[in-house]
């Protein structure tokens, strides 16, 4: 009975966030309420307030939710002989998780068009350690790249992975405020190639 109880305890939580995606993504995260989110869930508010103190908190659980296909599809192996095909491999999986994940796509349209990072939003503007664990990898990847005599001569890798990282979080804010036929869409596969192709000796 206990196990069954925190199954439905967790089951309700997915909901509640699923809830606040819907809500955030049509009104805006800071002209939502959690009376809205519990209305769209279907529930009475002291449940939203039985998960989650606040806002923030439901937000945060959001966006951690949305990170996790990155965290188990975007990855790099180290033994790869060629670490620039690695990172090229990389940054397509990101864009396609944007495309196989529809809530994972809407939670980053939310972050990074529906939310004012003000007040107790402002500790967000942070990278997550997720994003400071893939600056690392790239940086790894680079420096590997350079080992096994694939990387430009004279480029740096921390300099290349900080330029890099920059790429893909500009990529990702066009692409999803991009239409199906416009180029941040329909070149996204060029412009990745391309990135990469301007490191390769």
């Amino acid at each position: 009975m206990v196990r069954k109880t925190k199954e439905d305890a967790e089951i309700t939580r997915r909901h509640l966030i699923d809830a606040a995606r819907r809500v955030f993504l049509e009104c805006g995260v800071s002209r939502s309420t959690l009376e809205k989110v519990a209305s769209v869930a279907g529930v009475t508010r002291g449940a939203v307030y039985w998960h989650f103190k606040n806002k923030t908190e439901l937000f945060f659980a959001m966006r951690e939710q949305a990170i996790l296909p990155f965290v188990d599809r975007v990855v790099f192996d180290a033994e790869d002989e060629d670490p620039l095909a690695g990172i090229e491999a990389a940054l397509r999986e990101i864009i396609q998780i944007l495309v196989d994940q529809p809530a994972t796509r809407e939670t980053f349209e939310i972050i990074s068009f529906k939310c004012e990072y003000v007040d107790e939003f402002a500790a967000m503007m942070q990278c997550t350690a997720g994003q400071l664990d893939f600056l690392r990898q790239l940086g790894e990847a680079y420096a590997r790249a350079g080992q096994r005599g694939v990387l430009r001569a004279g480029l740096v890798p921390e300099a290349l992975a900080y330029d890099t990282f920059l790429f893909a979080g500009g990529l990702i804010k066009h692409w999803l405020s991009s239409a199906p036929d416009e180029h941040f869409r329909g070149g996204v596969d060029a412009m990745i190639r391309t990135h990469v192709a301007l490191r390769r000796a």
